[in-house]
């Protein structure tokens, strides 16, 4: 496992978590790659929602605009999703993954590596 997705829970509507995506093992360097957030709820596509690219530009979804932050911690080999602000439909599996984009990212980037996802529940 290259990947690995970590941080969801059981959250009330309003709420925040912090998602973690770590790159495993010193072979595999996050700060070398692009990194994606992708979310999938039961029944439903995935959804690209986020990325942060080489050069630490990062794109949002428009749902998630405004209140989800992506963030390298590359002492870490970490990115981070910071999910506020949350609402039910929020609810889904979390997934990272990542790929090459030096300048800029987005739903168009191609992602050749993949983790396991996260579960993220907000419901009161």
């Amino acid at each position: 496992v290259q990947l690995q997705a970590s941080g969801g829970g059981l959250v009330q509507p309003g709420g925040s978590l912090r998602l973690s995506c770590a790159g495993s093992g010193s072979t595999f360097t996050l700060d070398h790659y692009a990194v994606g957030w992708f979310r999938q709820a039961p029944g439903k596509e995935r959804e690209w929602i986020s990325c942060i690219s080489r050069n630490n530009n990062s794109a949002y979804a428009n749902s998630v605009k405004g209140r989800f932050t992506i963030s390298r911690d590359n002492a870490n080999n970490t990115v981070f999703l910071h999910v506020n602000t949350l609402k039910t439909e929020d609810s889904a599996s979390y997934i990272c993954a990542a790929g090459i984009a030096t300048n800029y990212c987005g739903y168009f980037t191609r992602y050749d590596y993949w983790g396991q996802g996260t579960l993220v529940t907000v419901s009161s």
